[in-house]
Formats: structure tokens, sequence, C-alpha cells
């Protein structure tokens, strides 16, 4: 019964709530030339995130079908996976906890035939806003560019798990923000990838801030 529940009968509850729940948020794009420079991007681009800002940026790309995510193998992983098809992007199932090398290769197999793609930067069990090494390597293996984004909202909830997870409350205004792109060399040593990590790492918890404070 609760695999009905969260298959098949939540999904679409969760998907109109949230179309209803959108319409009363105030959205601005903080530097939109960026956000247009992320769509416009001539090569293959995966953009990356915090898992606590997960939920807003799931509308914002919502019904751009050249997407596809990769999404956790756990029961709260099943549930944003079929949320995810209807919003109408592709989904991966795959973690840095579980099934990575699967959910990795079949990744860098869609960046390959040139689909672009998101990834949580801070994997989905953490540390929380700690950059890994998984986008980095990804964005290495396929030549594509890492770009970072994150939103704000005034009024929101604090869900009380590892990730913090923020959901915009009905009216709040929301700030979306959208980071340069990240490169990272093909021949990059290990030297390298922590810098680009690490970069990744101060350029969301930057862009987060810059989020809040507007």
């Amino acid at each position: 019964m609760k695999k009905i529940l969260f298959n098949y009968i939540l999904p679409p509850i969760l998907y109109f709530l949230i179309r209803v729940l959108a319409l009363t948020w105030r959205v601005s794009i903080l530097q939109p030339e960026m956000d247009r420079a992320m769509r416009n991007y001539p090569g293959r681009c995966i953009i990356t995130s915090w898992h606590s800002r997960l939920f807003y940026l799931f509308y914002h790309f919502r019904g751009d079908t050249d997407w596809t995510f990769m999404i956790s193998p756990s029961r709260d992983g099943d549930l944003m996976a079929r949320l995810s098809g209807w919003m109408g992007y592709r989904v991966i199932r795959g973690s840095s906890y579980k099934n990575v090398l699967a959910g990795t290769r079949t990744l860098i197999r869609v960046l390959r035939q040139g689909r672009n793609s998101g990834i949580v930067a801070d994997g989905s069990r953490g540390p929380r806003h700690q950059a890994q090494a998984g986008p980095i390597q990804i964005a290495r293996i396929t030549g594509s560019a890492l770009f970072p984004i994150t939103y704000a909202a005034d009024w929101k909830y604090e869900f009380n798990s590892w990730d913090r997870l923020v959901l915009p409350l009905p009216f709040s205004r929301c700030r979306f923000i959208c980071g340069p792109a990240i490169t990272i060399p093909k021949d990059a040593d290990d030297a390298l990838i922590r810098q680009k990590q690490q970069e990744l790492e101060d350029t969301l918890n930057r862009l987060t801030r810059e989020c809040e404070a507007k």
C-alpha cells in the first residue's frame, strides 16, 4: 500500500499543490544574464545546487525536457523521481552513497548524447553544504560546464532533516541565481580536482548568501 501511495497517488497530488503554491510566489532572477548564459550554453552543461535548495529549482526548470536529473534510490527519491516525471524531466537513479557507478555511467552517457543534466553538489547524504567530487569528475570526463545555482525565500519552512530542506511558503518572495560556469580540463590532476571542488563549494555558499541578503 505504501508503494502505491508513494509511486502513484502522492506525485500527482504534490504536483497539483506545487503548481497552486507557485502561483502565489513572487519570483525574481538575480543576474538574469547568467541565467540566459546557462540556458543558451552552446555545449553540454550540468546544473548543481545544495540538496537543501532543490524544492523550488525543480519547479524553475519545469517543462524543459532537455534536463536529466540524478535522484537517489531511496523511498524519498522514489517520490521525487515520480514528481520529476510529472514536471517533464528525465530521471536517473543513483547517488554518491548507493548505486553510484551505475548512475554515474548513465549520466555520463546522457551528457555525451548532448543532453543537459542536474546533480546535487553535496550528495544525497551530505555533509550539508560541502561539495563532493562527483559533479567535478563528471564534468571533467564529459567536458561539460558546471553551473552552480541556488535560491532563497523570504517566507519559508525548513524541514528537520540532514539538509534542512527549504520550502517556500505561500506568497513568499523567491530569488533565483545562477553563477558563472566552472570548467574542468580533462587532464586535471587530483590537486586541480580538489581546487575546483572547493571553488564549487565557495561559489554555492556565496550565491546562497547573496540571495538571502536581497
